[in-house]
């Protein structure tokens, strides 16, 4: 069964996301709420940290970073966000959450 962070959509995947930006680096802390809480390396400024959220998840994850979209929450720190196309909850949470 997907964790409460994560759910299917009819285009793929949305992850349910608390960021904490202007950490040192960018990992995936654990739990937060119902949320998979992820330090970001960025300044909450100028798009940054939500800019460096997409990239880093494009990277990790191995898609696109046009595949991913923001559903809700850019000016806050808990997002949610869909990750388009062929990518299974398996292979997200085997990524992000590695223990």
């Amino acid at each position: 069964m997907a964790p409460i962070w994560l759910k299917q959509t009819p285009k793929g995947m949305m992850l349910s996301l608390h960021c904490q930006p202007g950490a040192k680096q960018t990992k995936v802390l654990g739990l937060h709420d119902d949320c998979l809480k992820i330090a970001l390396q960025a300044p909450p400024i100028e798009n940054k940290a939500n800019a460096l959220l997409v990239a880093w998840l494009s990277k990790q994850l191995r898609v696109p970073q046009k595949q991913i979209q923001f559903i809700s929450g850019q000016n806050s720190r808990k997002k949610r966000l869909e990750i388009q196309g062929d990518i299974g909850a398996e292979q997200i949470i085997q990524t992000l959450m590695p223990d």
